[in-house]
């Protein structure tokens, strides 16, 4: 059985999602392709499956006939269904939404999409993220929903001995965009510098989908707070070197920050817990199902920079906590987000519909 993965641009959660489900799909005789709308950052990560990149009509059809998919998963792109039925296909749609960003962005996309989705869908899917699933019951109650979590391939990917950096360093992943929230995490590690003078900060971005007036912003708080010294912003890492930096940023007695306001089910996390590096996050909603308070990392308050300091104070001061931290969050990637069990959860939603 072919099936067909949809999203824009291969970058960031959704490109990890899709390499990852890809290889594991095909030991339960699942064939997964992947369609990109235009070239991004993750085509430099291997594949060994199929990966098309294309807006035209001419070669998306040809893709379509030629891939006998029984169903193609689109990612957020509600408006391409109406496409795919105008080039001939004529098997199952599911719209899969990762995350939107602000919540008031996801309902009144979602709400938009009601005449389309209601048209075409067979089948909703979500990780488990809270206000898309309250989303999709409230505007789509006939339409089968799915929510499962998203797989990770914790063999793969995992804690790698390395030389211990030298200093304590705090890391950050995203976007330099508003929802990710890149001001915070700024003025965060400015004060953490009080405590830790050797402070070191790692940022981890795709300038290719960043917002430019976003970027010239970020240059000036940058200089305001003078980290120019002991910030590091590297870009477009590749995807399997990312467990190098993650394995260092725990071994170096520091952790990942994520300041986002909103989040569907941020990979990121997922990598950091895996290569034992300790989380500290807002309570962004799609993290609920990573993140357990004081057992899995910690939560602070959105925009409270003096509760940010605090828990990262004791998640780097407090030994015994840290070591717990990182133990059973390694433990709860491996088995709550095992891509085994997302291969069973997605055979059952595509059997039952």
């Amino acid at each position: 059985m072919n099936v067909l993965f949809v999203y824009y641009v291969p970058s960031g959660g959704v490109e990890t999602l899709n390499r990852q489900r890809c290889r594991v799909l095909r030991e339960y005789g699942i064939s997964g392709h992947c369609l990109y709308y235009q070239w991004g950052a993750g085509m430099q990560n291997a594949t060994d499956f199929p990966v098309y990149v294309t807006r035209d009509d001419i070669a998306l059809k040809h893709i379509l006939d030629s891939g006998n998919y029984r169903a193609v998963v689109v990612t957020t792109d509600h408006a391409s269904f109406e496409r795919l039925r105008l080039l001939g296909y004529a098997g199952k749609l599911i719209l899969e939404i990762q995350g939107y960003g602000p919540k008031e962005v996801a309902r009144a996309q979602l709400t938009s999409a009601v005449p389309v989705v209601n048209a075409h869908a067979s089948a909703l899917l979500n990780p488990n993220t809270p206000h898309i699933a309250a989303l999709f019951r409230e505007l789509f109650p006939h339409i089968p929903q799915f929510h499962f979590n998203n797989c990770f391939d914790a063999g793969t990917f995992t804690y790698r001995l390395g030389a211990k950096p030298p200093n304590p360093i705090v890391a950050w992943m995203g976007r330099i965009e508003d929802n990710k929230n890149w001001r915070e995490f700024l003025h965060i590690g400015h004060r953490l510098t009080d405590h830790y003078p050797d402070l070191q900060l790692w940022m981890f971005e795709d300038p290719n989908i960043s917002i430019p007036g976003e970027r010239e912003q970020f240059a000036r708080l940058i200089a305001e707070l003078g980290l120019g010294q002991r910030l590091t912003v590297r870009a477009n890492v590749p995807h399997a070197d990312m467990q190098h930096y993650l394995s260092a940023v725990g071994d170096s007695g520091g952790l990942l920050l994520s300041t986002s306001k909103v989040e569907g089910a941020p990979y990121g996390i997922l990598e950091a817990m895996s290569c034992r590096c300790p989380v500290l996050t807002t309570d962004s909603d799609g993290v609920s199902t990573s993140v357990y308070h004081n057992a899995t990392g910690k939560f602070y308050v959105l925009g409270d920079i003096a509760h940010a300091v605090a828990e990262a104070r004791a998640l780097m001061d407090d030994a015994i906590l840290r070591e717990n931290i990182r133990n059973a969050a390694q433990q709860h990637v491996q088995a709550g987000f095992n891509q085994h069990l997302y291969a069973h959860h997605f055979i059952h939603m595509l059997n039952s519909i």
